[in-house]
This record gives C-alpha cells, structure tokens and sequence, in this order.
C-alpha cells in the first residue's frame, strides 16, 4: 500500500514556487517505466451509501467533510484519512496565482506522472464548486506494492486544485478502480469551504 509515500507525493506535488510553477521533485525516484496493473473485476473499495463523514477543520483555514472512522494522520501540510485500499489526502502549498488548466496541463501533470507509479490522465479541466472555481484532474495510477505480498492495485484518482490568497489547497480522494465511490467523492469536494 502507498499510504506512507503518497503523502510525500501529494506534499511535493503541491508544492509551488513564487511564480506559481511546480517545485522541482528530483529528490523522489521516477516510475515512468512502471506498467499499469490490470483493475480487477470485483474491486474492494466501495465507500458504504450508509457511510458517516464528519467536519475536518484545517488550521490552513478551510473545512472539509470526511469518512468517520477512517484513520487520520496529520502532516506539516495538512492530513490524510484512510481505510485500507481508499484515502482522502488534503495538502496546503503558497502560490501566487490561481491554477489554471493550462498551467495544471504543462506542469502539476507531469510532476504527477513521475512521481506516481504509471499514472494515465484522463481529465484535466474547470469545474465550479461551492467553495469557487477549482481544477479537477482524472487520473488512475498503480498503488505502491505491498509489503508482504508485493501485490499492486490499479487505483482510480481525483485531484482538485482550490486556491484563495495565495493558498493552493490540494484534495486527493483515490480508491481501486472500478469502485463504486462517485456520490461520496463529488460529497466531499462539494463540501470544502474556505473559513
């Protein structure tokens, strides 16, 4: 599972210069070679209908609803929640503009590409939400191996890029490929408001 290294991912892939480009990432190792693993056919990873979410309150000054009960880890950029194969993992950089989906195109997905392990985008484009205008990025990439078996997983990702004063809030929500999470996530990057 990837849980330990995707957080190191996330921090570095939001991370923002002055100029409002990407940071470079040459300390973290490429996986550009890494082939997709096929997606199973009856994935795990179904966030429950009947599942809880609950207030996270950032100290960065923004709320988000997330599963109750899932394990939170909190991190010098933000936090990140998880239950086995799923996670949510919200970061906060500085920038100084707002991104844009040129921007997102030219340089946030191929910082992703080579940090991620065989990452395909599929969606980079606008989207309005309650919070204001956002970036949504599409994309699915393999988990990291497990421990013990070695075992990967093809998991399905969302990214969206929120920006208000000079702050880029970054909100990953990723499970296996092929589960059924779609009203749970489009919950949870409905709810992100800034305080």
């Amino acid at each position: 599972m990837r849980n330990a290294s995707r957080s190191a991912i996330v921090s570095m892939a939001g991370l923002v210069v002055a100029a409002g480009i990407l940071a470079p990432l040459s300390t973290l190792p490429t996986s550009a070679a890494e082939k997709p693993v096929p997606a199973e056919k009856s994935p795990p990873g179904d966030i429950p209908d009947t599942q809880v979410f609950i207030d996270y309150a950032s100290p960065e000054g923004f709320t988000l609803k997330v599963p109750e009960g899932w394990a939170r880890s909190n991190r010098p950029d933000g936090a990140s929640f998880v239950d086995k194969l799923d996670g949510v993992v919200v970061s906060v950089s500085k920038t100084n503009a707002a991104p844009t989906v040129e921007r997102a195109k030219a340089d946030y997905v191929p910082k992703l590409e080579t940090v991620e392990r065989a990452v395909k985008v599929t969606s980079v484009r606008p989207v309005q939400l309650p919070a204001g205008p956002a970036i949504r990025i599409v994309y699915t990439s393999n988990s990291e191996p497990n421990a013990v078996t070695g075992k990967q997983v093809r998991l399905e990702n969302e990214r969206y890029l929120y920006f208000k004063d000079g702050k880029l809030v970054t909100l990953e929500l990723y499970a296996p490929k092929g589960a059924d999470n779609v009203d749970q996530w489009q919950l949870m990057s409905q709810s992100f408001r800034w305080n």
